[in-house]
């Protein structure tokens, strides 16, 4: 299950686990025009740890998703 909610500078996307046990703590990623971050509450440490990606880096993330393991560049194509 996930939420999605506009805020006034950022989309947050909230990941909810509702797989078999033991269950992950949510996920939330903040999109904002210059970055994206997702953070997740770790109890073992009682911390949230956050992760900051480029805009970039997220294009290169969703795309790999659906590649075989390489080496890969995108680049943009004008049209």
């Amino acid at each position: 299950m996930f939420t999605i909610e506009h805020e006034f500078d950022a989309t947050v996307i909230t990941l909810v686990d509702e797989g078999a046990k033991p269950l992950q703590e949510d996920v939330v990623i903040n999109s904002f025009a210059e970055c994206v971050t997702i953070e997740q509450f770790d109890p073992r440490t009682d911390q949230v740890h956050k992760i900051t990606l480029s805009p970039e880096q997220l294009r290169d993330l969703a795309a790999a998703l659906d590649l075989p393991e390489g080496v890969y560049q995108l680049r943009e194509t004008r049209s």
